[in-house]
């Protein structure tokens, strides 16, 4: 007889300093649908475990000795990975000459360690489902690089599914680089409420992340919040 639950994702942690690593699988076996199978202090042990493992995910720091994580990330989630991994770099550090080569490489995420808890979690099981979470504040910051252009006027503005007005609440909260506890507090709804509309809005507007979302935001013009 088989079981009604899912597997638990199964995560790799690639990280030099062994108390980070120690956190973040403090963090992930918290989560009753989240295990961790193996960690890695270097780039070279996380690529060879993850063909021992055949981990779900694997969380990949940007510095680390013998392969660094864009190289490692190109590897596990690249178009020449042969086995691929779904990969969410997560770091201190959110310059652009990491976030850049990180998304190109493949990663389905991208996180700073300070994200907190709820946003790690939620950024394993995003991956793991075929899906991208890159940290708001990193949102921002790539909104500033894809959106130099001005604005389009009202009556330029190309032709584009409908959100509702709700969505374009939404959508408007992201591109402040709100978090989905802030839109949620901010609006009186659930968290999952305000992920459901995340979804929808990424399913109406063809986009795989917040990125996607704020993009279309701001060229609409839709209103954000004040900071």
């Amino acid at each position: 007889m088989t079981s009604a639950h899912p597997a638990p994702i199964r995560t790799l942690i690639a990280d030099d300093q062994e108390t980070v690593r120690r956190g973040v699988r403090r963090i992930l076996e918290a989560q009753p649908d989240i295990t961790v199978v193996g960690e890695a202090a270097d780039g070279m042990a996380a690529l060879e475990l993850a063909a021992q493992l055949r981990p779900d995910v694997a969380l990949v720091d940007i510095r680390m000795p013998r392969m660094d994580g864009l190289e490692l990330t190109r590897r596990l989630a690249g178009p020449g990975a042969v086995t691929p991994v779904r990969v969410v770099v997560l770091t201190t550090f959110d310059l652009d000459e990491y976030v850049y080569p990180a998304l190109q490489h493949g990663a389905s995420g991208f996180l700073l360690k300070r994200s907190g808890p709820a946003l790690l979690a939620e950024a394993v099981r995003a991956a793991a489902s075929g899906e991208s979470l890159i940290s708001p504040s990193v949102t921002v910051r790539l909104l500033k690089h894809v959106t130099a252009a001005p604005r389009r006027p009202a009556g330029r503005r190309p032709q584009v599914a409908q959100l509702t007005e709700r969505e374009v609440e939404i959508a408007g909260q992201v591109a402040a680089g709100r978090t989905n506890a802030d839109i949620a507090a901010e609006l009186f709804i659930s968290a999952g409420t305000v992920k459901t509309h995340l979804a929808s809005i990424q399913r109406k507007l063809g986009v795989s992340n917040r990125v996607g979302i704020a993009v279309h935001a701001w060229e609409m013009g839709y209103p954000q919040p004040v900071a």
